[in-house]
């Protein structure tokens, strides 16, 4: 007989046998169980907000989409210079000493902002020969005339922005009509951009831009990158964060939209973003993560760490939890 087990625990039952409905049980707790998911759903559950999207981005913020799509035509972009896995840029390229995982993965989703977001979707205009003729002007020219001309076009944007920001007049180079979403720029030596740059204002507005940006050869599509991307690239999703108090600096890992709770599990995340040097450093993400690793290392290895692996003998705390068992049960010999 083991130590654990005393004589009465050995012998056949006695007692009263009752009848138990296992199924009848189980109805039960099932639709217990549905209708406090459903009330604590109507109750406690998050808004349901509708997904921004860069046709509504285009009307509501008509000259931040023509800033940001200037940016992908001249590749200056944040994501143009983002690096693995869209490009080879080495703009953002995470790294720690020797480690760097973003060059060993390479480019797993290639992204040519020009290309992607302002040339390809333009040549899907049908009937329009001023932008067709625009658009293989804007190919045939040398790269060093490429940028001369994007860079004419986005510099009165970026004034335009910068005086917004600082609340100045802006300058009379930019006139933005927010009834219809129209941005109008007076650039000179811009040569073919405005043009483009008016024709994919107007396939923004009509919601074929982002069509043509989800399109692949899957029945589903559930990849999103590329619109995801754009947007971010300019100010609609961040304004939007920051009105649901989403950011960084707001703890927004362990928040949902708006004031309600998100994840409290991921506290431990977001406590290292909140510390230097992870605070200020550009490799902020793989520093966390290098941390959280070894952390979840040291715990998953507390039985065999010295010292530490002796505690519970030392704070008997399990004796407490488990009292009625080490009451009944003999000590071990």
């Amino acid at each position: 007989m083991s130590w654990w087990r005393t004589e009465e625990d050995t012998q056949p039952w006695k007692g009263r046998y009752a009848p138990f409905d296992l199924v009848k049980e189980l109805c039960i707790a099932v639709g217990v169980i549905t209708l406090l998911a459903i009330l604590l759903t109507v109750l406690l559950s998050s808004p349901d907000d509708k997904s921004s999207t860069i046709a509504q981005w285009s009307h509501e913020l008509p000259a931040d989409f023509a800033t940001a799509a200037a940016k992908e035509l001249d590749e200056t972009s944040p994501t143009a210079e983002y690096g693995p896995p869209y490009n080879h840029s080495s703009g953002s390229v995470q790294h720690f000493l020797l480690l760097h995982p973003q060059r060993w993965l390479g480019v797993s989703h290639p992204i040519n902002t020009a290309d992607d977001y302002v040339i390809k979707p333009l040549q899907t205009v049908p009937n329009d020969p001023a932008l067709q003729s625009a658009v293989a002007e804007y190919k045939a020219a040398p790269e060093k005339q490429k940028k001369e001309w994007s860079e004419a076009y986005a510099k009165p944007l970026e004034e335009y922005s910068e005086a917004l920001e600082e609340k100045k007049t802006p300058p009379s180079t930019v006139s933005v009509d927010q009834s219809t979403g129209t941005v109008t720029v007076k650039a000179s030596g811009a040569g073919p951009v405005p043009t483009m740059m008016a024709s994919l204002q107007s396939l923004a507005q009509s919601g074929g831009l982002e069509g043509g940006l989800v399109t692949s050869s899957q029945f589903f599509q559930t990849d999103y990158t590329k619109p995801l991307l754009f947007m971010a690239d300019g100010g609609l999703l961040a304004e939007r964060a920051e009105t649901q108090h989403l950011l960084g600096r707001q703890w927004g890992l362990m928040n949902e939209t708006g004031s309600f709770p998100g994840q409290p599990w991921l506290w431990l995340y977001a406590l290292w973003y909140q510390v230097e040097p992870m605070k200020t450093s550009p490799n902020a993400d793989i520093q966390v993560l290098l941390i959280m690793g070894l952390l979840s290392l040291a715990f998953i290895c507390i039985p065999f760490i010295p010292v530490i692996n002796r505690i519970p003998r030392w704070i008997p705390v399990y004796k407490l939890i488990w009292k009625e068992h080490y009451r009944e049960s003999p000590p071990a010999a």
